[in-house]
Formats: C-alpha cells, structure tokens, sequence
C-alpha cells in the first residue's frame, strides 16, 4: 500500500499539469450534467415497512382522493379581547378568508371552521384544515407566501392570524454560520503552518471537492428523489474531511522537506505514509455512513450514500490532485509568509530540545502517571454524560419552532383553545375485507375506539366510493409527543380483526413519527453491530493488532456517551441554550442518535488511524514501545489539534441555521469531535498504550499469517527506498516481560 501510494504521489507531482486538467475536467463535467440533468430535492416521506405507511398505502390505492401524503396547514383566527368568533362581522370575515385561501396555488380543499365545527368552546378562536396536492416538500415559497397572504387578509379587520402545520416545515439552508467556520479553519491552517501557500492547499482542494459532490448530487436529482438534507450532510462532511485530509499530507511533505528531500520525492513520501493513514481513515468513515442503509429509513440511505461519495472523494483528491498542486506550488509552499508567524514543519523532531514542543512534554507527563490521567479524563466523560438519561426523541413539528414564529403561535392557540391532542390528529384507516360495506363495521370500530382512554372525540366515517375503505379522524387528548399518545396509536392497532370482517390501521403525522421513532430505535443496535464489526476488522488490518482495536471502538462509546449527555443538556434542559442560539428546548430529532453514532465513529476513527499509525512507525522502526508512544504522539499532536479544531469550527458553523434539527446535529458533531479528539485520542490512547506497553501490539500468529501486511507505516516504503533494515521488532512478536523504558510503563 505505502510503495503504491509512494508512486501515486510522485507521478501526480511529476505530472501535475495532466493531473490538475483531469480534475478540471471532472470538475467541468458534473457541473454541465448538473445544469442539463439535475432536478429539484424533494423530501417525499416514504418509511417502508411501518405500519403507518402501510396505511398511507391502503389509501392510496383504495381512496386516491382522501390524498393522504398531501401536506396540511390551519389557518388559526383569533377574536380581539372582548369580542367572539361567532360575531356577525368576524364571521364574515371568517367566510372570506376560507375562500381566499381556496384560491391560493396547489389547494385541494379548505375547511369552513362554522360547518365543521372547528370552534372553540368560549367562540373566540376558529381554525381551518387546508389540504395540498402535494408534500410540504414540494412547495415553493412562492405557495407558502401565496397562503400567508391569503390568510393575513383578515388581520385587518382586527383578528388575529397565525399559519402552522406541515406544509410549513423549513427547507434546509445554508449561511453564515458554514463560512465562519470555513473561516477558522482558514486561520488554524495559517498558524499551523506560517504560511498563506501551505494554508490555501487543503482549502483549495476542499472547495473542489465540494463543488464536485454538490453537482453531482444535483445531477442525482434528476433520476432520484433526494432528500433536500442530503447536500447539507454532504457540506459539513466533505468540508471538515477534505481539510483534514489534506492537512496531514501537507504537513507530512513539509516534514519531509525539512528532511532534505527532494521536491518530488517529499510529495510521494508524504502520500505513501501519511497518504495511507487517509486512506484508512476514510475507509473507516466510508463504513460508518455506508451501514445506514441497514436502517431502512430511505432518506437516511441516501444522506449516508451521498457523505460516503463524499468522504471517497476527497480522499482521492488528497492522493493525486493535492501533490499536483504541490508541484505547483514548488519552493514557493512556505510562501505568503504572515508577519509574526515564521513558516514551520508541523511535525518538526523537537524531542531532544531544551524545549520540547508541547505534544512531546504532554505524552510525557501521560506515559509518567497513565493511571491517574486514564482515571480522570474517563470520570469527566462520565459526569459529562450523565444528562443522556434523560434522553427523549421526537420528529420536528411546529412545538419545537422557536416562540416568535407563526407556526409556534398557531401550535399553542390550538393546544389552549381545543386541546393539545388536535395538533395531532390521528388517521384511522378501516377496510371492509370481507367483501361487506365498510360503514357499520367502522361504526363498530368507532365504539371501540371511543372507549379507549386519552381519547378527546372521535369524527365521522368517510369512506370510498367503492364502500370498501372509511377514514375516521381520532383526536387524542395529549400532545402528539406525549407518551399518552403513544399508547393511544398502539391501542387503536390493536383493534385490528377484533370487529370481524375488518382491517385497522392508523396514519397521520404523529403516527408517522412514532413509527420512524421505533424503526430507528430497533435498527440502533444492529447498525452498532455491523459499523463497529466492520471497523474493528479494518482496524486490525491497519495496526496489526488485537488490543488496538478494540481500545479505539472503547474509547469511542466513551467520547459518544459523553456527547449525547451535552446535547441533552443544552438542547432538553436549556443549559447554555443561549451561547448556542437554541430559542426552543424539546425533544431530539429521532433520527440523530443512530447518525451521530455513524459518522462520529468514522471521525473518530480518523484521529485514531493517523495518531497511533504514528506511534506503531516509531515501534517498528526500533523505538521501545513506550517511546515510541511519547515520539509518535509528539510528532502527530501539533497536526492532529489544528485537524480537530477545523473540524470543530465547521460543525459549529451549522449551529447558526435557523433549523433546530440542524443546529443539533452540528452541536453534537462538533462537540463530539473535541471530545473524542482531545480526551480520548489525545489523553486516554496514549495513557492505556503506555499501560499496554509492547502488548498493544501483540498479534496471535496464526492471525498475523492470515491477514494481509498493508505496511501502513511505511516500513516496506522505508526499505526500498533507503535501503533500510527490516523492523527491529516485528509487530506480531508475543508478549515479553518489559525492561529498559518499556518497565517504565
């Protein structure tokens, strides 16, 4: 692999003007297939599998015209203080709006608050049900305004008017936020290296690579339905990978440099060992993203396929176009130097120093007391976690908009006016399947609903024009997050063939929620499973070891525990609410937990693979196991903070989006990376590597012969070129009883 990669490297460098063309011209391609071929995102919501969509089915096929996967919004009206709903001259009011709102673009229908009683008790508050032809998805802002508009005519005559339900979910967007945190990578880049040149590679190629990923993603669009959340993952993977990956291979080939090495022969060095720890790196983010499909929720395959497209991408820029621009750059990389900063080899040997660069007095003072450091940074993760108890999922609806927004304000007047249950009705379904009229076997099924506790009312039968299918509208007395509502959906199932002759099924979007809630949760340990096996696997391969794996998988369940334990915290409890711009506590979007385990393992594994590959070079290029702890560490430290804080800065630029699902899930990646980079990779792996001592890399023979020898740390790479020795202690040697500087351990 390193011999590969060593020639890969080179022949870009030699080659560069072939290679930059290449690019551009890949580049050049998507973007026309895009403009030519692309179509538009659509978040058609489709969970096969549950039991909701198999009623969404049912309908769909037996009662075309009920349009069940069509988007809904209510139009609330409020009396002035004093006055009723009912008045003469509101209820005038009332009439004209229903039939503006009737005019407004992609309408089925609007409901008349008088007709369907939808009135509250006191008569100072009426809402009406307005039904799309289409998913909230596909509804142009221009149809949304259309609406507003429509409905905030009647504000004039002094009533108030608020807009909410689905048809009014955000679409996601991009903004400051992402560019701020583009910014300071900018500038970590330049302190890193002390030179505007050596900064602007990894940004230059990471900007390539997003442009690449959002054409082609674009001209997916065009043959797939893509959910519009998918070019947002894309974004905050492929920046905060692209950067990194190229930070570690531009500070390799400046390291070489300071070497004395020749131009050329510094960029293959460089891509034939740091290159490799990329490649493995990304192959453990590839996994992690690439298992969401055994999830089967689609729209979570498609973001996690999309962030793997990514994630491989850039791993190919990194190996081929980035030497090309370093052949471009030539003597000129220290270039653009800033005042005040001079420019340095990130990895520069400063051990034997009067004045030892951090890394090294840091992996010190560790290797000296690994016990009480292990101790310590794995009693803060457990604190920290802590909160994650109390750990609550929901899906995103109009509850957890921020107060000010009309959608909130309708949410609330529904909830004082009639009761929180009627911002969550439920669908029921009812099928005649034994060939008799559907109507007398929903009156029955309506009894027996009626009966059930948490129930608020029940509305009438419709059914079909072929009498074989009703829908009855239940509206639970609890809010649809509530537990109450929960037990209700699973009650309502239940009569299903308890009336004889017919079917029962319940839809709507709160059962839709609670659905996807259980087919996440069932499908958590599973995809655990299948990530961490794969990985562990892949984990071997690399480091040629049993305990290192599993070391890092350990330290991963501890980083994680920790990050759910902040984001409960600040997004359930509110704490800090208002440093991170969280206007709403609720509930955590359902689908973050089994997200944020895929891709935080794949980050994870990053710092692990170019941490310790380091450390594993120095063990088989003859430093004792514990030194080559305190010179690996020292070496990839300085490099491995200034990756971690550019992650950080890019997920947290996520924070400032408008949508709180969004701000959650750049929350929880940020402060996942920082714990997982600082604490556990930079604290605890070298603690319990110290600890380990020579067995970290202790390999069962009949293993060793099995798996292939990939030379991650450029052993092999050492030797045809330098015309080296073989390592001193070969990786799979068995344990030994420690001395010299290994008994220090």
């Amino acid at each position: 692999m390193a011999l590969f990669l060593y020639r890969l490297g080179r022949g870009a460098f030699r080659h560069r003007r072939a290679v930059a063309l290449l690019w551009l011209a890949v580049l050049a391609a998507v973007a026309t297939s895009a403009l030519t071929l692309g179509g538009t995102s659509s978040d058609a919501f489709r969970i096969p599998g549950t039991p909701a969509q198999q009623a969404i089915d049912v309908l769909g096929e037996r009662f075309p015209e009920a349009n069940a996967t069509g988007a809904t919004a209510r139009v609330v009206l409020v009396a002035p203080e004093g006055a009723k709903i009912t008045d003469p001259g509101y209820a005038a009011q009332v009439a004209k709006t229903v039939a503006n709102l009737r005019k407004a673009p992609k309408v089925t229908s609007v409901t008349d608050p008088f007709e369907t009683r939808s009135v509250n008790p006191a008569q100072t508050m009426a809402f009406a049900q307005v039904s799309y032809a289409v998913q909230s998805a596909d509804l142009s802002d221009a149809d949304r305004d259309a609406l507003v508009s429509a409905a905030t005519r009647a504000s004039a005559g002094n009533l108030q008017v608020e807009v909410g339900g689905d048809a009014f979910q955000p679409t996601p967007e991009t903004g400051i936020g992402e560019v701020i945190g583009v910014s300071v990578a900018a500038i970590v880049l330049v302190v890193t290296f002390g030179s505007l040149v050596a900064a602007g590679m990894p940004l230059l190629t990471a900007l390539l690579g997003i442009g690449i990923v959002f054409a082609g993603i674009t001209t997916a669009t065009g043959f797939a339905d893509l959910s519009s959340n998918t070019p947002t993952l894309a974004l905050m993977i492929g920046l905060a990978v692209g950067i990194d990956y190229a930070l570690f291979i531009v500070s390799r080939y400046r390291h070489e440099i300071a070497l004395g090495r020749d131009l050329d022969e510094a960029a293959g060095r460089a891509v034939g060992t740091a290159g490799s720890a990329v490649v493995f790196a990304g192959a453990t983010v590839v996994i992690a993203l690439g298992a969401l499909f055994v999830v089967g929720v689609p729209f979570l395959t498609q973001m996690g396929v999309a962030a793997a497209a990514t994630v491989t991408l850039a791993v190919l820029i990194a190996l081929t176009l980035l030497p090309a621009l370093l052949g471009f750059a030539g003597t000129r990389i220290a270039g653009g130097r800033i005042p005040g900063l001079r420019p340095r080899d990130p990895e520069d040997d400063a051990e034997a120093s009067a004045t030892p660069a951090f890394g090294f007095r840091w992996a010190r003072a560790v290797a000296r007391y690994p016990l009480p450091v292990l101790v310590a940074a794995l009693v803060a993760l457990g604190v920290v976690a802590i909160p994650a108890q109390d750990l609550r999922l929901g899906m995103p609806d109009d509850s957890t908009a921020a107060p000010d927004t009309t959608q909130r304000k309708a949410y609330d007047l529904i909830a004082s006016g009639f009761g929180p249950g009627l911002n969550g009705p439920l669908v029921v379904v009812v099928e005649a399947t034994a060939g008799s009229g559907v109507e007398p076997l929903a009156g029955q099924v309506v009894q027996r609903i009626q009966a059930l506790p948490d129930v608020l009312a029940v509305a009438g039968v419709t059914p079909n024009g072929a009498g074989d299918t009703a829908i009855v509208t239940v509206i639970p007395r609890s809010a649809p997050s509530a537990t109450a509502t929960q037990t209700l959906v699973r009650d309502i199932r239940a009569l299903d063939g308890a009336v004889p002759g017919a079917g029962v099924g319940v839809t709507g979007i709160t059962a839709i929620n609670i659905d996807i809630s259980k087919k996440l949760q069932d499908a958590l340990l599973p995809y655990i499973g299948v990530v961490v096996g794969l990985a562990l696997l892949l984990l071997m391969l690399v480091f040629r070891s049993v305990l290192v794996p599993v070391k890092a998988a350990v330290g991963f369940l501890a980083s994680i525990a920790a990050t759910f334990g902040a984001v409960v915290a600040v997004f359930q409890w509110g704490w800090l609410g208002a440093v991170f711009g969280v206007e709403q506590t609720g509930p955590l979007i359902s689908f973050l937990p089994i997200f944020l385990v895929g891709i935080v393992f794949g980050l994870a594994m990053d710092y692990e693979v170019f941490l310790v590959s380091r450390m594993r070079e120095e063990f088989v290029h003859g430093a004792s196991a514990r030194d080559a702890v305190v010179s690996g560490f020292g070496h990839g430290a300085r490099v491995v903070t200034a990756a971690a804080i550019i992650m950080i800065s890019v997920f947290f630029g996520f924070v400032t989006s408008p949508q709180s699902f969004i701000q959650s899930i750049g929350f929880s990646l940020g402060v996942a990376v920082a714990f997982d980079a600082f604490v556990v990779r930079m604290t605890v792996v070298p603690a319990v590597m110290t600890l380990l001592g020579r067995s970290a890399w202790w390999l069962p023979r009949w293993l060793d012969r099995l798996l292939p020898d990939l030379d991650i740390e450029g052993e092999k790479l050492r030797h045809v070129l330098d015309g080296g020795p073989a390592a001193p202690v070969p990786p799979s040697a068995p344990v030994v009883p420690a001395t010299g500087a290994d008994a220090r351990a």
